[in-house]
This record gives C-alpha cells, sequence and structure tokens, in this order.
C-alpha cells in the first residue's frame, strides 16, 4: 500500500511550510513516527514524523515551499524492513572536486631582475611611510622604485594584499524571513519612540543571596531576574493599562490580563514564547514557565500555539553584553521592555558616592495610542518595583511570596 504524506498544519493562519532538510534520503526505510524531516513555518520550526513504517519516495526538495495539505513523500507500507536493524540516517553529501592542471603563467618579457626594486633612498622613504614595496610601481630603469615613487607613494587604505576574501550565500529560513518582515513592519507601521532609565540591583541581589539555595532546594528552579521582572511589569500594566493595548482598526483594544512574550534565542534563530496570565503567577511560576519553555524552544520543541498571543514583551539583551539597546515592538503589541547587563558603577545614594550593580532598562513603546507621561511613569514604576521589591512585588511578606 501507498501512504501519501500531506503537510500537517502547523497553527491556524498558516498556509505554506518550507522544507528545511530531509532527515532521511530517498529509498530509505523509516520507522512509524520517525522525524523525516524540519519544516519551517513562519513561526516556528517542526520536526515531520513518519506517519507508518516502510519505504520512502521523497517528492519535495530542501527549499522547496510546499502548501499545507500538499504530498511531500509516499511511504510503500508493504516494503519489507532491511535485515541489519534501524533505519539509515540521512548522511552528508561529501563532493569531490577533480584536481585540475594550472599551467605556469609566462613572465612578461618586460620584467627583469630590477622590476619592483627600491633603490636605498626609496626603501627609507617607504619604511618611514610604511609602506610595502610590492604595492608601488616603479618608474625608473627597468621598473626599479626610485626616491620620487616612494615620495608620491601614499599608503594603502584596504588594498586587498593576498588575504581570503571569499563570501557565502546562504538561504534564509521562512522563520528568519518572517522576523525579518515584522520587525520592518514594526519600524514602519508604528510611531515607535524609547525611554530609558536605570535600576540598581542591590535589593535583589540582597534577596537572592539570602533565598535562592532554599528557593532552588524547594521548588527545582533558580530564583533569577525574570520573576522579579516580570512581576514589576504586570504591576506596571495595572497602573498604566494602555501599554497593555494594541490598536484594532480605528479602536484602542485594552486587555484586563497579562500574558508575557520572552524573547528567547533558539538553534532557529528568535523565538517569543509566551506566559499566560502572568498576572496570575508567583515567583515559582513565573521561573517555572520560563524554564519550560526556555528548554522547549532550546530543543526545538516550541509550538506555534506557545509563541501565539502576548501583550508585551520582556527581551533580555544583557545574557549576550549588551549595555544598552532600543528593542523594536513585537506588533501588534504597543510596548516591549529591554533588559541590559549589570555593571558595578559608582552612584550618589544620600549626598555619597556608593558602588552599586546597576542595569540600565528601555521601554520602546508605539506613541499613537501611549503618551509620553504615560510611557515614562510605567517605565519609572518597573524602576521602583525593582529596588524596592520586597514592598512592591512581596507585600513585605517575603517567605510567603517565595513559598518558603
Amino acid at each position: 500500500m501507498i501512504l501519501e504524506m500531506k503537510v500537517p498544519s502547523p497553527g491556524e493562519s498558516i498556509t505554506e511550510v518550507e522544507i528545511a532538510e530531509w532527515l532521511v534520503q530517498d529509498g530509505d526505510y523509516v520507522e512509524k513516527d520517525q522525524a523525516i524531516a524540519e519544516v519551517d513555518s513562519d513561526k516556528a520550526t517542526l520536526e515531520l514524523p513518519a506517519e507508518a513504517s516502510g519505504t520512502i519516495t521523497l517528492k519535495a526538495e530542501e527549499g522547496d515551499a510546499v502548501a499545507v495539505g500538499a504530498v511531500v513523500c509516499l511511504i510503500d507500507t508493504s516494503a519489507a524492513k532491511p535485515e541489519g536493524g534501524e533505519a539509515p540516517v540521512k548522511e552528508e553529501k561529501k563532493e569531490e572536486s577533480p584536481v585540475k592542471e594550472v599551467s605556469k603563467p609566462v613572465a612578461e618579457a618586460s620584467k627583469t631582475y630590477a622590476t619592483g626594486t627600491a633603490s636605498p633612498a626609496a626603501k627609507k622613504v617607504l619604511a618611514e611611510k610604511g609602506i610595502d614595496a610590492s604595492t608601488v610601481s616603479g618608474t625608473g630603469k627597468d621598473g626599479r622604485i626610485t626616491q620620487d615613487d616612494a615620495v608620491k607613494a601614499v599608503p594603502s587604505m584596504g588594498t586587498p594584499t593576498g588575504g581570503n576574501r571569499g563570501t557565502t550565500h546562504s538561504k534564509m529560513s521562512m522563520l528568519r524571513r518572517k522576523v525579518a518582515e515584522r520587525l520592518v513592519e514594526a519600524k514602519n507601521t508604528t510611531a515607535m519612540l524609547t525611554t530609558f532609565n536605570e535600576v540598581n540591583m542591590t535589593p535583589i541581589f540582597e534577596l537572592r543571596r539570602q533565598y535562592k539555595e532554599d528557593f532552588k532546594a524547594k521548588h527545582g528552579v533558580s530564583l533569577g531576574f525574570m520573576s522579579f521582572f516580570s512581576l514589576a511589569v504586570v504591576r506596571a500594566l495595572k497602573m498604566y493599562p494602555a501599554v497593555n493595548s494594541m490598536i484594532d482598526g480605528k479602536e484602542m483594544l485594552t486587555y484586563d490580563f497579562v500574558d508575557i512574550s520572552i524573547a528567547v534565542s533558539g538553534p532557529k534563530g528568535l523565538m517569543v514564547p509566551v506566559i499566560r496570565n502572568a498576572e496570575n503567577l508567583s515567583f515559582r511560576g513565573i521561573e517555572s514557565e520560563v524554564k519550560r519553555l526556555a528548554l522547549r524552544a532550546r530543543d526545538g520543541q516550541i509550538t506555534v500555539d506557545e509563541m501565539t498571543g502576548g501583550t508585551f514583551t520582556i527581551t533580555n539583551g544583557g545574557v549576550f553584553g549588551s549595555m544598552l539597546s532600543t528593542p523594536i515592538i513585537n506588533p501588534p503589541q504597543s510596548g516591549i521592555l529591554g533588559m541590559h547587563n549589570i555593571i558595578e558603577r559608582p552612584i550618589a545614594v544620600n549626598g555619597n558616592v556608593e558602588i552599586h550593580p546597576m542595569m540600565y532598562v528601555a521601554l520602546s513603546y508605539d506613541h499613537r495610542i501611549i503618551d509620553g507621561k504615560e510611557s515614562v511613569g510605567f517605565l519609572v514604576a518597573i524602576k521602583e518595583a525593582l529596588e524596592n521589591p520586597e514592598e512592591l512585588l512581596m507585600d513585605n511578606n517575603i517567605k510567603k511570596a517565595l513559598e518558603m
């Protein structure tokens, strides 16, 4: 029996996928549920499992865009499994390039032993200028470099001198292309502005120093920075609901819940899984969800549904060493908070200079529906909560907040 395998729908509104890579070769015997291909949609990269065991015939090439529901391969379920155990996997193709005999160039008749040789006076001038004699054309007898040639010579400003100057062309994945389109769309269709502030992270450092070991022992997850920032965002969004809104035609749509999109770097590029109803989650709940989503993104198991939606985004460029940046809004959302690296800096505290771990934070927002007063107030509310977490995020009961 010949089974036609069709492209399943990876999610709502997705009409086509791209064959990123075949994990098997034409004619291989495959087992049921064995991953036979990786397919890219405009939201995620997913594995395509075999629907039955048998010999496979591929009907699409790597890089082909295939409509959802189209046949991508055939499986002959009547074929017997070859002896020798497991189904073969795809091997990398090795192309042998034939060795071609290259004829030696014939020297130009006009060149002699003196061609390109600098006179003693020219050598001195070239040495002072830091110029290689091989880059200068001589006008003297038989092509010799004269002092005048050396005086007129101009130092090279990046002229190639035999180094490797190769280029590589590689096709962008559908996911990468979609991310690029969305970033350009955000820049072109929103009135995006960014406001900045800085946060003294000492109170959070102290809380983590005192409770992180007990927190991890009890809950199995680390007490990281993301739970503090997420809960600070939840608090600020309640104070400034316009930031938790988006434009819907001629109306402003405001949400009474908080779904926080967390920008993470996956093996296939930027992914933005969503923490649902963050307003109902505790420190443990936020950290557990962040860990779960990050692992799924890293392992390529994240689904389209887990990345759909979101009312506000947090991105952390600090993990890569970024000191300050202007994050781009994740449309159709209206705001994104950028975290950055933490550096000890001297600051004024009650008239004295003290050294504290400081972080710059940035809020990019859509000025069409968020005014400057609201955006600045929102970021100040974030700063206040992070610098006074015990009162503003833990209701003055640390052990209860951390469920110790």
